[in-house]
């Protein structure tokens, strides 16, 4: 079984071609949790597989590493962007199928991808929650349909934030019985004209990821609507690197959200991993 590894702003991918149709869906979610699995095995945020699609140059399947469906993912979707065009997928102007609509990208030069995320869905701007007795103030987000659900929360004094504080608070949030489906956490704090320090906390990781491209996107949309960013050319700074985000604004709603950043293609093999069962 032959693999491509990438990460987009350290946000880690392992890509599977599935074009022949090869591998059931029945085994992805299984695959998708040993493949990603630090030490044991190569170790990703999530597993994205490849296969035909009618509707666009490819589809792509994602997986978060505990083997959970993820709707989409936007530094996932600029790394595949590459993978389609490196491997004669698509052109310079890939088109993608994914569980929450179509995503079409362009590609910048050879490290670097610019896509457009799924556009809002749901926008909730002034909700409150409460967490052991505090509450916290943050805005609701879906991406796409079916929905990409992410919640963006205000902290001030993020990078001096205590990390297993944040943590525990992240964990929270994520699994808050307000949150049907659970939500991927972005605390947020903006520093500086369309300057923004952003951490996440993403479903189906279950911990806190270098980058979240949608979850990147998610917050510019609050902060444009909320007017503490212009919505062009906003830099968003994260663990694993700066993301730029574009929106445009249209009133009480955005659209045209593009997420521009590297990707980094660390290596191509064959899995020989005996730990995975037989696929048929």
């Amino acid at each position: 079984m032959n693999f491509w590894k990438m990460n987009g702003a350290g946000n880690d991918f392992i890509i599977l071609s599935n074009m022949d149709r090869q591998l059931p869906p029945s085994a992805l979610p299984q695959l998708a949790r040993i493949l990603c699995t630090p030490h044991l095995s190569l170790g990703a945020d999530g597993l994205m597989v490849v296969e035909p699609s009618a509707q666009a140059d490819f589809k792509m399947l994602f997986f978060n590493s505990d083997g959970s469906v993820g709707e989409m993912c936007g530094n996932g979707a600029r790394c595949i962007c590459r993978y389609g065009y490196e491997t004669g997928l698509s052109g310079v102007e890939p088109a993608v199928e994914t569980t929450a609509g179509l995503v079409t990208g362009r590609r910048i030069d050879q490290r670097h991808y610019r896509i457009r995320l799924n556009d809002p869905t749901t926008v909730r701007l002034h909700e409150t929650m409460e967490v052991e007795g505090k509450a916290y103030p943050l805005a609701y987000v879906e991406l796409g349909n079916p929905g990409l659900p992410h919640a963006v929360v205000p902290f001030p004094g993020l990078a001096q934030a205590d990390p297993q504080a944040l943590f525990r608070l992240g964990r929270a949030l994520r699994y808050h019985h307000a949150f049907p489906k659970g939500a991927n956490v972005n605390f947020y704090e903006v520093t500086g004209p369309d300057q923004v320090l952003e951490k996440t906390y993403e479903r189906g990781v279950e911990d806190f990821t270098l980058a979240c491209g949608t979850g990147t996107g998610s917050v510019v949309t609050v902060l444009t609507l909320l007017e503490q960013v212009s919505g062009k050319d906003v830099q968003v700074t994260m663990d694993g690197g700066v993301l730029t985000v574009d929106v445009d604004r249209e009133g009480p709603q955005v659209k045209n959200l593009w997420l521009t950043g590297p990707t980094n293609l660390v290596a191509k093999g064959e899995i020989f991993d005996e730990e995975l069962p037989a696929l048929r």
